[in-house]
């Protein structure tokens, strides 16, 4: 029996896409070889990165004049390349919890941070209205924090190039790509199997990094345009699964169909926990995340914790644990999970409420 998934990533993903990917392992399209097995300048790889850009593009209506990569290191070496090649002086950036903290840590390295932050309500809604200096060289966001379960539901206006950690609720809905220099991160959360990093890339960025700095071959985005993500050997499997993942998303009607469909989950599992007498969420409505439900148990139960978790293993719903830096429970509900999951979920709520509340 397949198991209600809700890890925060690696999360669960579409069924032809592990079908799919699968048999690729075996046999990549009849030729005899596996995907593992091919040369990634072949044109059978050249095919399916070709069209896994292509699909891109298409599914976020990517407008001309943007480069689609796909890279390795994770969202976390982003951190580090974004101002290695585009801070000279001062960057602004919004600080939402621990993966924010993270990319301004790295930031901190290369020049002046400024800040506007959650942090004084425990990052538990998202900062707005916030003024931005004249004089940065760009405004970097996070759109949704996995980990406090808030998240960004518009695409800012901003004077400055705007970059966007999008990690968690990548193709979970509509997004004008047009106002954003630079778009990436980890597949892990909604794309794709763990391994591959997503960036959309402005061209005219490429022409902003800063000249003055000796930057490694490796982290010029610049030398990764000109090699169509390949100057070195890419993650094959990983892209393969990544397109997997688009064309089942375009087949069930795009990221309009994936926000209904986001909505629809959230709104059941939200409302079952503010109903609940025993289960609450931290998390002011307005900013609660579709795809990552973080609740936690009333104060007279708090001791019940583990024994929920537990419970709701037995039903068959894994991965509900809260993130170890602040404990309660997370429901992660990305694109490929289902209302039968979240229902699933809900019952073993209610049905854990009645027998010990």
């Amino acid at each position: 029996m397949r198991k209600h998934i809700f890890n925060a990533g690696p999360c669960k993903l579409s069924d032809p896409l592990l079908k799919n990917t699968a048999e690729a392992i075996l046999d990549l399209n009849g030729i005899g070889q596996s995907i593992l097995e091919v040369s990634h300048r072949g044109k059978d790889f050249q095919a399916v990165m070709d069209e896994t850009v292509e699909l891109m593009k298409e599914v976020l209506s990517i407008p001309e004049g943007y480069s689609v990569l796909f890279l390795g290191g994770g969202a976390s070496l982003q951190f580090a390349m974004i101002p290695y090649n585009f801070l000279k002086s001062k960057a602004f950036y919004v600080n939402t919890g621990t993966w924010s903290k993270k990319a301004i840590k790295e930031a901190k390295l290369f020049g002046e941070v400024v800040e506007v932050s959650s942090e004084d309500k425990n990052h538990t809604y998202y900062p707005k209205g916030f003024n931005i200096p004249d004089d940065v060289d760009y405004v970097h966001i996070t759109t949704n924090n996995t980990i406090r379960g808030t998240e960004i539901f518009e695409d800012i206006d901003v004077k400055a190039p705007l970059i966007a950690d999008m990690s968690s609720d990548f193709i979970s809905r509509p997004v004008d790509v047009s106002k954003y220099a630079m778009i990436y991160g980890g597949s892990q959360k909604n794309l794709g199997p763990a391994g591959v990093t997503f960036v959309i890339i402005r061209n005219d960025m490429l022409e902003k990094v800063v000249a003055d700095r000796k930057i490694p071959s490796m982290l010029q985005y610049g030398i990764h345009v000109e090699n169509g993500s390949m100057f070195n050997t890419p993650p094959v499997v990983n892209i393969f699964a990544v397109r997997e993942t688009l064309k089942w998303v375009k087949s069930m009607g795009g990221v309009v169909a994936m926000e209904k469909l986001a909505k629809e989950r959230a709104e059941l599992l939200y409302n079952a926990i503010d109903e609940s007498n025993m289960f609450e969420s931290p998390v002011q409505k307005e900013d609660r995340s579709r795809m990552n439900i973080v609740f936690v148990m009333k104060e007279q139960y708090k001791e019940k914790e583990a024994d929920f978790v537990k419970f709701a293993g037995e039903r068959n719903c894994v991965g509900i644990k809260g993130h170890r830096s602040v404990g309660g429970f997370r429901a992660s509900t990305y694109n490929a999970s289902t209302i039968e999951d979240v229902q699933a979920l809900v019952q073993a709520m209610k049905d854990f409420e009645t027998q010990n509340a």
